[in-house]
């Protein structure tokens, strides 16, 4: 194995690690590596990404609705609006 590292965590996340590892029953330090990896390796969405970034596999995956939502969102919102009163 590799180097060896100490963390600090608070009461919550300690809780949440635990019953984690208990679940999958691995040991949490198996766990954290998991997460590490994942976070780090881009398969979890990282904070400091574009807005587009953290959608872009939701793009395009809808049906229905007007077709010029984007270009006449104001106008189909007040439709809406207007429906609803």
């Amino acid at each position: 194995m590799g180097a060896q590292i100490s963390v600090r965590l608070q009461e919550p996340l300690l809780k949440q690690l635990n019953q984690e590892a208990r679940k999958r029953r691995i040991r949490r330090s198996d766990l954290v590596r998991e997460a590490l990896e994942a976070f780090l390796g881009g398969k979890i969405a990282r904070i400091d990404s574009l807005p587009y970034e953290r959608v872009h596999d939701l793009v395009g995956s809808l049906s229905g609705g007007p077709p010029d939502l984007g270009e006449q969102h104001r106008k189909h919102l007040r439709d809406l609006i207007g429906d609803r009163r």
